[in-house]
């Protein structure tokens, strides 16, 4: 038998830097470094493609 939180939408997952973090459980620190960690590598993939536009238009330029 179901219980009435199932039917309930989860809330989203946020960290806030520099948040408290004395409340939180083990199991939530490990989505927040889940979170975090994926939210780090699509900062890097970004920075990748921008350095990768950055160094074409620098070498069609130059010639």
């Amino acid at each position: 038998m179901a219980t009435e939180d199932d039917d309930r939408p989860r809330k989203k997952i946020t960290h806030e830097i520099g948040q408290d973090l004395y409340a939180l459980s083990a199991g939530d620190l490990d989505e927040r470094i889940a979170l975090l960690t994926s939210e780090i590598e699509r900062l890097k993939a970004e920075k990748a493609k921008k350095g990768a536009s950055k160094d074409a238009a620098s070498a069609f330029f130059k010639t």
